[in-house]
């Protein structure tokens, strides 16, 4: 991991069992028993039609740097080797994959796992015409204090679950759902014990218990909050919009979490037009999310700094609000990721492949692009390089597509196409 902390550890919850309908599925791609132990044996996966290496350097020579008729070599945890099958060196275990597809893990940035509860009479509404802003938070904040820490791991854990059969291999999540020091750092611990991609987000909405106060609020969590939560998390979030925090307190907020070692990011853009993108560029976030509402200096800005602008597309589906112009984004320049923000008010979904889907047909992405913005991209706004790319040295996180090329995703969207899943070089589907 480039910030020096450790590598995210796989998910704790069991690897999922496929159906007898999934194993008929992937019949044509069965391992051969290995002579050793899986942490030192070497795996060949071969007969790949087309392999997503996210290296230029590799095959086509554009950014998937895309290799036909390809292999790839995992030793350990890791990618020892990858190129034209024909030309791969001898392993201790082979895996035939069929002529099927085989791409990165993706990699979601931005999701909202520890909550108790969902919000379906919410939605509901919306779907009959009631406008969503930012208030309905406040439900879920309800419930999520409500719950047992056992009741938030089990719903935490199964949404992993639901996210490595799509194929999703690393994933960020944060906390935002207690508002109090102890329920935020509860929710932190418990997503500590799952991934090292914790983000701390206080700064989620000021809650009801501090409604005439805002300042107060902002006090809290820069100071016995922030002190309670930091050793538990990676970055520091906050949601800059109308209605939650603007850009004076965003600034104080992730000023704060930056002193005391995280390094920030920004729901930044998604209702309005607001400081959220330019804060995010300032404060050199890692990424400011959403992006939806951009004036032409907010694309400069982007374009000329390392922030990553993560697209989230399920929540403007969820919302029937206005798509984010991921064209505009890329033709200026801007570093591009894609992930679901899974949460239960405004996008409840954990599918990494939907998301890809609405990009392309939607947001004016290619196929290529919203593969990339999915999985590179995604490191890079987790700014990784070790996940999001198939090249050795990187983590051995892959994922098997029932379909001889990635461009599936787009083009048969809602057809769970994923078929294998390895995870830091183990077979976990």
């Amino acid at each position: 991991m480039t910030s020096g902390r450790p590598a995210a550890r796989p998910a704790s919850e069991p690897a999922p069992t496929a159906d007898q309908a999934t194993k008929d599925a992937m019949s044509n791609a069965t391992t051969v028993s290995p002579a050793h132990s899986a942490s030192t044996a070497s795996t060949l996966i071969t007969n790949i039609a087309a392999l997503v290496t996210n290296d230029p350097s590799s095959g086509d020579g554009s950014p998937l740097g895309l290799v036909q008729d390809a292999a790839v070599v995992i030793e350990g945890d890791r990618v020892a080797w990858t190129g034209d099958q024909s030309k791969a060196p001898a392993t201790d275990n082979r895996v035939d994959a069929g002529g099927r597809a085989v791409l990165p893990g993706f990699v979601d940035s931005h999701s909202h796992l520890v909550f108790a509860g969902d919000r379906t009479q919410e939605f509901n509404a919306r779907m009959s015409g009631r406008p969503y802003s930012a208030g309905g938070i406040r439900t879920t904040v309800a419930a999520t204090r409500a719950a047992s820490d056992a009741e938030l791991e089990a719903n935490l854990t199964r949404y992993l679950h639901e996210a490595l059969l799509q194929g999703t291999t690393t994933f960020e999540t944060k906390s935002g759902y207690g508002l109090t020091v102890e329920d935020e750092a509860r929710a932190l611990r418990i997503a500590a014990a799952h991934t090292d991609e914790v983000t701390f987000l206080g700064a989620h909405i000021v809650p009801p218990d501090h409604a005439g106060d805002p300042a107060a609020y902002v006090a809290l969590v820069t100071g016995e909050m922030l002190d309670a939560c930091a050793p538990h998390a990676r970055w520091i979030d906050v949601f800059c919009e109308q209605g939650a925090f603007d850009g004076d307190q965003a600034r104080a907020i992730l000023t704060a979490g930056k002193a005391a070692g995280l390094h920030p990011r920004v729901h930044a853009n998604q209702l309005s037009y607001g400081p959220g993108v330019q804060l995010a560029v300032e404060l050199d976030a890692a990424s400011a999310d959403h992006c939806t509402h951009l004036t032409d200096a907010d694309l400069d800005a982007l374009a000329n700094s390392r922030t990553v602008a993560t697209l989230l597309p399920g929540a403007e589906f969820s919302t029937r609000a206005e798509w984010p112009d991921a064209r505009r984004l890329l033709d200026a320049g801007v570093t591009v990721a894609l992930s679901t923000d899974c949460n239960p008010g405004s996008s409840f979904t954990s599918s990494v492949p939907f998301c890809i889907a609405l990009a392309v047909r939607d947001m004016g992405m290619t196929p290529d692009e919203a593969v990339w913005s999915a999985t590179a991209g995604g490191a890079a706004a987790l700014r990784r390089d070790d996940v999001g790319r198939l090249t050795p040295g990187a983590y051995a996180d892959l994922t098997l597509l029932d379909a001889p090329s990635h461009v599936h995703l787009a083009y048969r969207p809602g057809v769970p196409l994923v078929t294998g899943v390895w995870r830091r070089g183990e077979r976990v589907l």
